[in-house]
């Protein structure tokens, strides 16, 4: 932490640059076309919110069918009947999250399942890290209090230090901070039984990411979402006792 501090303080003039050449250097991604809530499969209902950043939302692909969401349901189809629904957007913090969350009107039935993918802006937008773990526990009271999540994902921090877009020294030093972060969100994780941690730390090969550097493929999306119903296979129904 203290080579962290130390990088940032030292390189503080060119890493503003970079961070400002790389903002008007990057691919505005939309965010994908499709349904932002639907119904799929057969069997036993189960009840999932996705909640988050861009990478939630889908940046990269082109259809919610290749997102995490409509992949994961249809990794999951086969054995529950899926009701999903998304509420994500591009460039989301998690203190954006919990205010959009709180503006939602309560889901007429509880969800079974959250899943939450949030963190990458808040290490670029430089939220400290007890906030944001403030914060991210908030996220999870709340998804509990007012949507009714007996079990909710929480998703690791991507490997920022492998992407294509960042030039070299930020990415290294916005790849340690989000090291960092994914450490501790493991541990607020591991800390209460209402949740679950999901790492991803899968390979994020250039030729897999969206053309612009920063946001997954479709087999990212793939792979991911196919962790997640792993865990979700193991861990549904929670344990009553």
């Amino acid at each position: 932490m203290a080579l962290d501090l130390f990088a940032r303080v030292a390189l503080f003039p060119l890493l503003a640059g970079q961070a400002i050449w790389t903002r008007k250097k990057a691919l505005n991604l939309p965010e994908p076309d499709g349904p932002r809530r639907a119904q799929v499969g057969q069997g036993p209902v189960l009840r999932i919110l996705i909640a988050g950043d861009s990478s939630a939302a889908g940046v990269g692909v082109a259809t919610q069918d290749q997102a995490l969401s409509g992949q994961l349901a249809a990794a999951l189809s086969r054995e529950y009947q899926v009701h999903w629904h998304l509420i994500a957007k591009t460039g989301a913090t998690t203190q954006d999250t919990l205010d959009r969350l709180a503006r939602q009107d309560p889901a007429p039935r509880p969800f079974d399942i959250a899943i939450v993918a949030l963190g990458v802006n808040d290490v670029t937008k430089l939220v400290p890290l007890r906030r944001w773990l403030v914060r991210q526990a908030a996220l999870v009271d709340l998804l509990e209090t007012r949507f009714g999540a007996r079990l909710i994902y929480l998703s690791g921090l991507p490997p920022v230090r492998y992407f294509p877009l960042l030039p070299q020294p930020l990415r290294w030093v916005l790849g340690r901070r989000a090291e960092r972060f994914d450490v501790h969100i493991r541990r607020l994780a591991s800390a209460d039984m209402r949740t679950r941690y999901i790492p991803l730390s899968f390979e994020m090969d250039a030729a897999l990411m969206a053309p612009d550097g920063f946001h997954p493929g479709p087999d990212v999306y793939a792979k991911w979402a196919e962790i997640v119903a792993g865990h979700i296979r193991a861990d549904w129904p929670p344990d009553q006792t």
